[in-house]
């Protein structure tokens, strides 16, 4: 098999080939077009295969990680959007729950009142009602008012109507009709059902997510319309597949129909790779550490796989989603952020960042704000002819004229004022891995940081230092980590059906049927994106929670019939996973099983893991040694470092640095009194040194 990993990120694409059958892996890193980032992809697929006589024509599969939804939310730069409601409740989206962001702060921002998805001129309400209870007609609906309500909006010029209903969840009959009348008086429109995209209880939440659905749904749809497109022009006739924010990938034509499931997509493939790099080294807890132009990603994976966000803890930009996510924590933190003095006269970096167009002002594009990258130029931790393999050269005196400038306003020499630049960045990362363990309840010194993204092996030992975290896994290729990640799953689409049923009146007659439903219907989706019946796989869970409370914990349940005695286990399992999750359970108080989903698997494809060529010598690795800037027992000074060729380094030999390692994707910084070594199948490990 002959698979292409892409991944789409603000400031460059990454790609990834790799041959299982040849054992060979190829990779490739282009600046991201950003005007139409399809045409970065099929550039950078072409340029690779030309590069290393990859034939176009045997390719057998491609898979993409987009930020095209969620750059259009972060941007609100989507579609001109409409709604189609229950009457007397075309304000949901804007009320909410009632529920402050922020508590105590008088100026805050509450995006879905300040920036709607939907202005209330475009919400219109239609006659109908369904009962809560088992979804019984309460009121018919009115399909006349529908047709005026969609040759409204169509003269209103939307180009997405979204479904949404009250009680829809459990009898979505009505949405389905107004889709159909939709289809027939405005078929130029793209429409979300909210019943098909997230048939969940809590209308706030369920409706906005079918906003966020139709807002960023026609730039998604063409956007995946025109890579199709220039894929099959550009004669590449392999299967395309999309990640989604839950960890796997799904088809083009369901990624159009469901855009809302990309929102995640390179940042679910960054945690996928992550946990692929610590498999190679044997390590099980793991903390994902993605750092690329623009944010920081942070991801725990554990000996049960990755965890995925609850109902609670699902927002983009503000706004609540609910779909299936990887449970990740994003700040703004990168390459390309912008270092600067705010108005009350601190010195601060993030989240504004330069992107990749200008860029920092070290890639010489006209870029004239002190960045991340341009403080480890003026370190001398990113070398001025071995960056990007030596395919860019960097402008050191750019980097160190506009470091200089913040110097001056600081009253600080450039070294000084670098590495405060550094320190700031390091002490955000480090604050948001404390909110992904500390305050869970884990603690980071059992875990291994996996480092990767253009910048992660750059501050991967100075965060993982003041976390006191012991071992750093730099992956193979750190920098298109992300790439490597698409290559590791599988199809996977998720169902879902609220229940609400108590553990004191089950009804187990209707929960099985239930299952059982969710699984055919997964079942022909896998089959008609042509998966053979024999690499199907399902997965069930009830999500549950004490009567009287808000959210719920999400629990596995067998493949197999419930029954009293199998499902009582269950039962005691949400009491651990509460007592674990809260510190506390209530064992003799019922549980409520909220939702029961089912997650359908459909086996891929995925890459080969390569062992090192072991016949190199130390001194083969060496490129060069220079004088680089790290603090060190207190003082900040220049010390002589050797630099070293990753590709070059023998297996197995322990290390001492300072030293500095360069790739193509990347380069990694390990300062004195730190140690590392090569592994066999290509992870660099670094073993962290005191705090001196």
């Amino acid at each position: 098999m002959k698979l292409f990993g892409v991944d789409v990120g603000g400031t460059f694409t990454d790609v990834f080939f790799n041959d299982t059958e040849k054992h060979k892996t190829f990779i490739h890193k282009l600046p991201t077009t950003l005007e139409d980032p399809s045409v970065g992809v099929i550039n950078g697929i072409l340029e690779l295969s030309k590069l290393h006589n990859v034939v176009i024509e045997e390719i057998n599969h491609i898979f993409h990680g987009t930020t095209i939804g969620t750059n259009a939310i972060l941007e609100f730069d989507g579609a001109h959007t409409g709604m189609i409601t229950t009457e007397g409740y075309k304000d949901i989206m804007h009320i909410g729950r009632h529920q402050r962001p922020e508590n105590y702060s008088i100026m805050q921002d509450i995006p879905w009142q300040n920036q709607p998805l939907i202005q209330r001129r475009n919400r219109k309400t239609v006659s109908e009602r369904m009962g809560p209870k088992k979804g019984e007609v309460i009121k018919s609906l009115n399909e006349d008012e529908v047709r005026a309500a969609v040759n409204e909006l169509k003269e209103l010029g939307v180009e997405s109507i979204i479904v949404g209903f009250l009680f829809s969840y459990i009898n979505p009959e009505h949405e389905q009709r107004v889709v159909e009348i939709i289809k027939e008086e405005y078929p130029e429109a793209f429409i979300t059902s909210s019943s098909d995209v997230s048939p969940q209880f809590r209308e706030f939440e369920r409706f906005t997510t079918a906003g966020l659905n139709g807002f960023i749904g026609p730039k998604v749809k063409n956007y995946v319309g025109n890579l199709s497109e220039g894929l099959k022009s550009a004669n590449i006739s392999a299967d395309l597949h999309i990640m989604c924010s839950n960890g796997g990938v799904a088809t083009p034509e369901n990624i159009a129909a469901k855009p809302v499931n990309t929102l995640l997509s390179g940042p679910a493939a960054g945690v996928l790779g992550g946990a692929y790099a610590g498999a190679l080294s044997d390590r099980k807890k793991l903390i994902t550490f993605d750092i690329g132009g623009t944010s920081a990603d942070i991801g725990i994976v554990t000996e049960d796989g990755f965890g995925e966000a609850s109902a609670r803890d699902t927002w983009i930009a503000g706004y609540p989603v609910m779909v299936p996510m990887i449970d990740i924590h994003t700040i703004g933190a990168g390459g390309g952020s912008i270092a600067y003095i705010d108005e009350g006269g601190l010195f601060k970096v993030g989240p504004k960042s330069a992107g990749s167009v200008p860029g920092p002002a070290c890639y010489g594009h006209g870029g004239t704000f002190p960045t991340v990258s341009d403080a480890n130029v003026v370190l001398g931790r990113l070398d001025q002819e071995n960056f990007l393999g030596g395919e860019m050269k960097l402008h050191t005196e750019a980097a160190h004229q506009v470091i200089g400038e913040l110097a001056d306003k600081l009253g600080m020499t450039k070294e000084e004022t670098a590495e405060g630049v550094l320190r700031i960045l390091n002490n955000n990362m480090a604050n948001a891995i404390r909110e992904k363990t500390i305050q869970k309840g884990a603690d980071p010194r059992e875990f291994s940081l996996v480092a990767f993204g253009g910048a992660g092996p750059l501050h991967a030992v100075d965060v993982a230092r003041e976390l006191k975290i012991p071992e750093i896994v730099i992956p193979p290729y750190p920098g298109i980590n992300s790439a490597t990640g698409l290559l590791t799953t599988d199809l996977k689409y998720d169902v879902i059906k609220t229940e609400f049923m108590l553990s004191s009146e089950l009804e187990l007659g209707i929960l099985n049927e239930d299952f059982q439903a969710l699984e055919e219907g997964l079942r022909q989706q896998l089959i008609d994106d042509h998966v053979n019946d024999e690499d199907v796989s399902m997965l069930r869970f009830a999500e549950c929670r004490y009567v009287g409370q808000g959210y719920e914990l999400r629990v596995p349940l067998p493949n197999e019939e419930l029954i009293g005695q199998n499902i009582e286990k269950y039962f005691d399992l949400f009491h651990e996973m509460h007592r674990n999750e809260y510190g506390h359970a209530f064992k003799e108080s019922p549980i409520e099983i909220v939702n029961i989903r089912v997650t359908g698997l459909g086996k891929m494809p995925k890459l080969n893991k390569e062992k090192m060529n072991e016949r190199s010598t130390l001194e083969e690795a060496i490129v060069k040694t220079e004088n680089v800037t790290f603090r060190h027992k207190g003082e900040l000074r220049k010390i002589e470092t050797i630099h070293y060729q990753r590709e070059l380094l023998p297996v197995g030999i322990q290390i001492e640095g300072p030293a500095i390692i360069f790739q193509k994707d990347t380069t990694t910084v390990i300062p004195p009194d730190n140690s590392f070594s090569l592994e066999e199948f290509g992870n660099l490990i670094i073993k962290v040194g005191d705090q001196s």
